[in-house]
């Protein structure tokens, strides 16, 4: 689909003659916003549940299927039923930020998410990479710098062609698209406003909820509100200069990594431990690897932001127990993210939500605790918050729903990929959590290292090679239950054994398949050495040294 639309120049021809409508899909924030409403207030006043009187004004249309939530998850359910025939409407609304930016179709990976940052932490490598072209011949421009409006404008271009071609989508699949910002009014109806402020009442036979999640901001924190997210910073004109990220979640240390490799002083503060929910070895090596290239470390929360007169932000946090003051040119909050699920008056419709963090109960079907709505993505409760799984429950839903299907979605062994300057991937458990399930003397480790030969002869590199490592389960046949790799690239290579591992690959399977040379993904076809052994790791060189 989306060859088709740029092969037959229609995206270039629209965005060349419609810059002016694609200036509305996004709207960046200035640098430090002055606000005519307290942000505190503007963020209570969205979550408000107070039922507004709802008219007697209903649509001549029944759907089949209605979706509130234009992310991945709800686009692919939509698209997968109006493919089977039926008749589906779905909503989508995004509530500016309190520094106003806000986006168009297609949620939060394709907008502020996953698209955007995978394209600012490949512009960070590339600057790493120009910088180390020395170690191999090359003369290297000492003037070399990041133009962070150019970034965000070619960054931005491209994002709108993927809201374009979701709205071409949508109208080549027959779906009717509203901008509009659904709720419950019974099980069966929900209701918007349209554009002249009219409250219109749906019928829908079924509704699946994809509302995905919004950054949480602390309000109890005086200026807050003065720090931005991560909803903000792909879409700001200014650079983000000195920079502290509150936070130390995957989302905190992936902006901080990029910032840094922009060449911006930062600094991460974390109350507790990194990455908590992964593997901790492999955060305690993110966050080594991290500080070496210049990232700074602190554990302490923020007790106040100032405002200057300057328009740069004091800032009042504690530092390793002590309280300290600095000023920063941006506080970026990365501390975890709510579901967007109050406003849908839930209640209306008899849908039960987990008390401990708003999110939609649901059971392995996707079915809610109303027999006609479902909940796929980030907003359901006990489920990953990834992409790729959101797509797959939305498609796997929509067609036991109108393709007569019955496969479920499975969750476990799912794969992702921290993108921090050196790339973290993962399948199935960490070391802690597969301890915790199978029993300490029921798991063996086996792990490696050894310098990926992008970096071999790159001085500053030495002391920090790519780190493997596999856990399996020595009672089913020393079956692989969890796999990790810390390397460039860890991405790409941990896609590829994601599937070995969902098919129940063992030690055995490993070991019979032979590596691709010269890989760093060809340790996991040579693993020797337990963490049981105690035997010492070599402290690099290349891989195919390491493993003999």
């Amino acid at each position: 689909f989306f060859f088709a639309i740029f092969s037959s120049g229609l995206l270039s021809r629209f965005a060349s003659s419609s810059s002016v409508l694609l200036r509305f899909v996004r709207r960046p924030p200035s640098l430090v916003p002055s606000f005519s409403v307290p942000a505190a207030s503007r963020f209570k006043a969205h979550f408000s549940t107070k039922p507004t009187p709802f008219p007697s004004k209903m649509a001549d249309v029944e759907y089949d299927l209605a979706v509130i939530g234009g992310g991945s998850g709800g686009i692919t359910a939509a698209t997968t039923a109006a493919g089977y025939g039926a008749k589906v409407v779905l909503f989508d609304y995004v509530d500016p930020t309190n520094h106003g930016t806000t986006w168009g179709l297609g949620g939060t990976c394709v907008n502020v998410g996953c698209i955007p940052k995978k394209m600012f932490h490949a512009a960070s490598l590339y600057g790493e990479a120009h910088k180390e072209m020395d170690s191999f011949g090359w003369v290297v421009d000492p003037n070399q710098r990041l133009q962070w409006d150019v970034l965000v404008e070619k960054v931005d271009n491209h994002i709108k062609s993927i809201n374009f071609a979701y709205r071409v989508s949508m109208r080549s699949n027959k779906i009717n698209y509203i901008n509009g910002k659904a709720r419950f009014h019974d099980k069966n109806t929900l209701a918007y406003e349209n554009r002249a402020g009219e409250t219109i009442l749906i019928k829908a036979k079924q509704t699946l909820i994809s509302v995905g999640g919004r950054p949480n901001i602390p309000h109890d924190i005086p200026g807050a509100e003065y720090g931005i997210t991560s909803d903000d910073i792909f879409a700001r004109q200014t650079p983000p200069g000195k920079t502290l990220v509150v936070g130390a979640s995957y989302i905190a240390l992936e902006c901080a990594g990029f910032l840094t490799g922009f060449g911006y002083d930062t600094t991460v503060l974390m109350r507790s431990i990194p990455l908590r929910g992964f593997d901790q070895q492999m955060a305690e090596k993110i966050v080594d690897y991290m500080k070496h290239t210049g990232t700074k470390f602190s554990h302490g929360v923020v007790k106040s932001i100032e405002k200057l007169e300057s328009g740069q932000l004091n800032v009042t946090f504690t530092h390793d127990g002590a309280d300290t003051v600095e000023v920063f040119d941006t506080v970026l909050w990365a501390i975890g993210r709510y579901p967007v699920t109050k406003s849908l008056l839930l209640e209306n419709a008899g849908v039960e939500v987990s008390p401990k963090n708003g999110k939609v109960i649901v059971d392995k079907f996707e079915k809610t605790s109303t027999d006609n709505i479902f909940a796929v993505g980030d907003c359901a409760d006990g489920i990953p918050e990834l992409t790729p799984a959101a797509v797959q429950a939305g498609k796997f839903l929509a067609d036991r729903l109108f393709g007569k299907a019955s496969k479920l979605m499975n969750y476990k062994n799912v794969a992702t990929t921290v993108f921090t300057p050196l790339e973290y991937g993962c399948v199935g458990y960490s070391e802690e959590d597969a301890v915790n399930h199978f029993g300490e003397g029921n798991i063996e480790v086996y792990h490696m290292q050894a310098s990926p030969y992008e970096h071999s002869i790159i001085e500053h590199r030495e002391n920090f090679p790519a780190y493997v490592k596999i856990i399996v389960n020595l009672a089913d046949n020393e079956r692989v239950v969890g796999f990790h790799i810390l390397a460039p690239n860890a991405g790409e290579i941990t896609q590829g054994f994601a599937v070995a591992i969902k098919m129940g690959a063992t030690k055995e399977d490993f070991d019979d398949t032979v590596g691709i040379h010269p890989t760093t993904a060809e340790l996991f076809c040579q693993l020797n050495i337990t963490k049981r052994s105690g035997k010492a790791l070599p402290k690099g060189g290349c891989p195919s040294c390491a493993s003999t």
